[in-house]
């Protein structure tokens, strides 16, 4: 059956009717394979899906030549990267600290970029997000692009000792970074039961190399160091190539690590491997085998340590019991123990001679007094009138009781008493003479 344009216009192209209205999503095909010139996908349905499949695809990193780039706008960059060798470009965009570091370069730089595809569904156009770029000097060897990537790192303070964290001495659970099956596994988990057979694990198995190493790592560390039974995380690889180990390079993984509150080691490769992971960790360990001896201890050397520490407490506690022995025989075995009087000697003495100098002082005053006594004796003695008396003197009273000392006083027939040496005589005046 043709349809009317067909018969009105037998050499004009096919037509179909599609509606005016856009179709509700439910309406529309799940699949490309599912539509139909009558049921199509509009333009905006397409380029997401285009989005969407883009969207999945994995970061990389790609080298060339920049032909064009604005940086202009503060936070955003715009490049176009061409191919080294063949006349093929493609567009590159980034914004914040990949735009503040493609501002120092310019057209003609030949550089290394690691970014994501991207899908602008506005007009569908491809290009490579970007995250990190990196000049590409010394011939473009990935050595020197590292070298360029550790400076800005380094001027940014990622690398300093003040950041590291001290390793627990006596871990419960150990985060492990490996890939899944790998030697560096049995290595540690092996070596780490030998020195320390209580410890506990936690393992996560990631890509070690290619493309996906860098955000496996990333989401590994994030993810044990938000486990709050992990005490220290080891992030483990055995030897290989330089460009094997560039994943441990990668500025995201870097980052990651300076940003992880639990501590880390690095244990990539051999003895002569290095990465910017060893930079930024906490701990760099040679090997696998090395991180398993430096984050536990050796449970031999504790046993020896402790069994040391008893015996040396034993000591200082048998010699501070004999010490309290010797001060108690010696107190026990002192002159005022054994023998208390001798306590009381110095002050028996004391006493005794103050008895005597009481004593003595006590002579010296009575006999001092008896000599003044006896001058005093002496004195009354000279002065009394008995002394007087004593010499054949007498003592003439009238009847009155007065001395009589003046005859005239004396009229005859006067009683009067006479006091002699012994005894008193009365007697009567007969006549008085008055010279």
């Amino acid at each position: 059956m043709t349809s009317f344009m067909e018969t009105m216009n037998p050499g004009a192209p096919a037509a179909v009717d599609i509606p005016a209205e856009p179709r509700p999503l439910d309406q529309l095909p799940a699949r490309a394979g599912d539509t139909t010139a009558a049921n199509p996908w509009p333009v905006s349905v397409l380029s997401q899906k285009f989005h969407m499949a883009v969207d999945r695809w994995p970061s990389a990193w790609v080298c060339g030549q920049i032909t064009q780039i604005n940086t202009r706008r503060a936070g955003s960059a715009y490049i176009t990267l061409r191919d080294d060798f063949e006349d093929i470009a493609m567009e590159v965009n980034g914004f914040g600290q990949f735009a503040a570091a493609a501002s120092q370069f310019v057209q003609g730089d030949r550089v290394v970029i690691h970014g994501k595809p991207n899908l602008w569904t506005k007009r569908t156009s491809l290009s490579l997000r970007g995250d990190t770029i990196l000049r590409v000097g010394a011939g473009g060897s990935l050595k020197a692009m590292i070298d360029e990537l550790r400076k800005r790192l380094k001027g940014e303070g990622l690398f300093d000792e003040d950041h590291k964290l001290s390793l627990p001495q006596f871990p419960g659970r150990i985060g492990l970074i490996c890939a899944p099956q790998a030697r560096a596994e049995g290595d540690v988990i092996t070596n780490v039961n030998l020195r320390w057979p209580a410890v506990e694990f936690s393992v996560v198995h990631v890509h070690v190399q290619g493309e996906q190493c860098p955000a496996d790592v990333v989401k590994a560390i994030e993810q044990l160091d938000a486990d709050p039974q992990v005490d220290v995380i080891i992030v483990a690889r055995g030897g290989g190539a330089f460009e094997d180990l560039i994943g441990f390079s990668d500025e995201r993984v870097v980052r990651a690590a300076y940003a992880c509150a639990t501590p880390l080691v690095s244990a990539i490769g051999h003895e002569d491997d290095w990465t910017l992971l060893d930079l930024v960790a906490d701990m760099r360990a040679s090997t696998p085998t090395d991180a398993a001896k430096r984050v536990v201890p050796d449970v031999r050397e504790q046993q020896q340590l402790i069994e040391n520490a008893i015996g040396q407490m034993r000591l200082r506690v048998r010699a501070r019991v004999e010490n309290e022995i010797r001060l108690v025989e010696g107190y026990a075995n002192r002159p005022s123990l054994t023998q208390p009087l001798t306590m009381l000697e110095p002050h028996q003495r004391f006493v005794d001679e103050a008895l005597q100098r009481l004593d003595i002082g006590l002579r010296r005053i009575a006999d001092d007094a008896a000599l003044t006594v006896e001058k005093a004796h002496a004195s009354l003695t000279a002065l009394s009138p008995q002394s007087t008396l004593n010499r054949g003197y007498a003592v003439v009273q009238t009847a009155d009781g007065h001395v009589l000392d003046d005859a005239a006083r004396v009229s005859p027939g006067d009683e009067l008493t006479l006091t002699l040496k012994r005894g008193v005589l009365t007697a009567q005046a007969t006549s008085s003479t008055v010279d």
